[in-house]
């Protein structure tokens, strides 16, 4: 039996698998607007129990462009936190469609169902990974400045799920991350060569070339207060450390003056939109490895 194409988080796929993906990624967008249908017959289930702009349309847009199906459920409609077991509902859903993408809280859960499952399976994000925001991510990067290999990344304010595939994606493609944020989030035990934390964040912003920050309250977390972040919010003097090619990056949604300033937002080093863009293209990419077992793939 032929080993199933999961894509669960970057720490579980090979260095190389990753760097043909973005690859292929970048391929897949120069052919947008003539796209082959190289998931003709093929149908994905989306699974979610949080509201999605982004991974919903991104998902079913490359699924549908690339000559695909899909079918949209979320919790309530399913029985996998229900009176069913995680593993009959795997298996049951592996029964219907090619490949399952799932975005939910609970990774415990989420990789429980992927441990069962026959067809492969995508995270979306949990609270632990967002292994697809960070493809997208690296292939902005990859377009706007080039090879990102031995670039200073800058990331700001809280310590989630975005951080923690930050630190995953740093070694696979040996740039310098620098976190910056409050005292009670610093993780001196996750200092590497290639990962460093600072509650200061000038020092996190001197000469890097990509700039980050993710919304301090997440869905779930309304009511969290913001105060210790404000310290870290990205602004003109926070750009103005940084080298003059720096770029913006955000996955949104944004929370204007919060996290980021309206200054920045409207600045020419701003790429938010194009990294949302991209997300469609890296997934393109990610089903396509994930369906080769179907016979897919990416000329």
């Amino acid at each position: 039996m032929k080993q199933i194409n999961h894509f669960l988080s970057l720490e579980s796929i090979e260095p190389q698998v990753l760097k043909s993906i973005l690859k292929n990624a970048h391929a897949l967008k120069k052919n947008k607007f003539n796209p082959s249908q190289i998931f003709a017959g093929l149908s994905l289930a989306m699974v979610f129990d949080k509201r999605s702009t982004r991974t919903r349309m991104s998902f079913e847009t490359a699924m549908k462009q690339l000559g695909g199906h899909t079918l949209v459920m979320n919790m309530e409609e399913m029985q996998i936190t229900g009176a069913e077991s995680v593993k009959d509902t795997a298996n049951v859903v592996s029964r219907y469609v090619d490949a399952v993408m799932i975005r939910m809280s609970d990774d415990a859960i989420f990789r429980e169902f992927a441990s069962h499952a026959k067809i492969p399976v995508i995270n979306g994000m949990t609270n632990e990974s967002h292994p697809c925001q960070i493809m997208a991510d690296l292939m902005t990067i990859e377009e706007k400045i080039g090879d990102v290999q031995g670039r200073k990344i800058a990331w700001f304010g809280d310590y989630n799920n975005v951080t923690k595939t930050f630190e995953q994606a740093a070694p696979i493609w040996e740039f310098d991350l620098v976190i910056a944020c409050p005292p009670d989030l610093i993780q001196p035990a996750r200092n590497t060569k290639n990962i460093t934390f600072t509650t200061d964040p000038m020092v996190a912003a001197q000469d890097a070339d990509v700039i980050v920050t993710d919304t301090w309250v997440s869905m779930g977390q309304e009511g969290k207060t913001i105060d210790k972040f404000m310290p870290y919010q990205v602004n003109a003097q926070i750009m103005a450390a940084a080298q003059p090619h720096a770029i913006f990056m955000h996955c949104m949604p944004v929370h204007k003056n919060e996290e980021v300033a309206q200054e920045v937002l409207d600045s020419p080093a701003c790429v938010i939109y194009d990294e949302a863009e991209n997300r469609l293209h890296a997934q393109k990419a990610i089903l396509a490895w994930c369906l080769e077992n179907a016979g897919v793939s990416v000329k």
